[in-house]
């Protein structure tokens, strides 16, 4: 199966499972290979070749499945049985080796992480504000690309008084949100 086949099998399984859980918002369905596909597929552009993947809060799987359809190795963390029951239905329809499902909380997940980290980079889309991003992460010293809304200064903003840590910051190409980059968590 080639991608275009797996983002149109996606994107049809998002459609039948969303009649019985609310993966996403209702009004997006109609659009999901711009709202959803494209916007967690720039990460693409900005992310190191050899990252190994970990998607905070996976949901219905952005960007963490859209990344290991185009080659990445990605873990897609998830508390909510249904959501897992939903990302597992993908990666077995898909065939997505690449993959693998974390069924349970971010912090529990950071908790048994291996000391070696060098390759393990954080994603998350519409997860939770930086700074409780942070205060799951920040002590793994591993790089995150979040894709993140129109209030990400003030986020900035909170997280700099609790955290130390640099950033890039990117402007979105599906809308006026933006990717942020954060390394050198101290």
């Amino acid at each position: 199966m080639n991608n275009k086949a797996k983002f149109d099998t996606y994107a049809l399984m998002m459609r039948q499972w969303s009649g019985r859980m609310n993966l996403v918002a209702p009004s997006t369905l109609n659009d999901i290979e711009n709202r959803h596909f494209a916007d967690s597929a720039q990460l693409a552009d900005v992310l190191p070749r050899d990252a190994e993947i970990i998607d905070l809060g996976s949901g219905a799987g952005f960007p963490g499945i859209v990344l290991a359809i185009l080659g990445w190795h990605v873990t897609c963390i998830e508390s909510i049985g249904k959501k897992v029951s939903f990302l597992t239905a993908v990666k077995d329809e898909l065939k997505l080796e690449n993959l693998t499902i974390y069924h349970g909380r971010v912090e529990d997940f950071v908790r048994q992480m291996p000391a070696k980290t060098s390759n393990y980079v954080f994603t998350a889309r519409a997860f939770a504000p930086l700074v409780k991003i942070l205060d799951y992460v920040s002590k793994t010293k591993c790089r995150l690309f979040l894709l993140k809304g129109r209030e990400i200064e003030n986020e900035i903003k909170v997280a700099k008084a609790k955290h130390k840590f640099d950033y890039e910051l990117y402007n979105s190409e599906a809308g006026d949100d933006f990717i942020i980059d954060i390394f050198n968590i101290k």
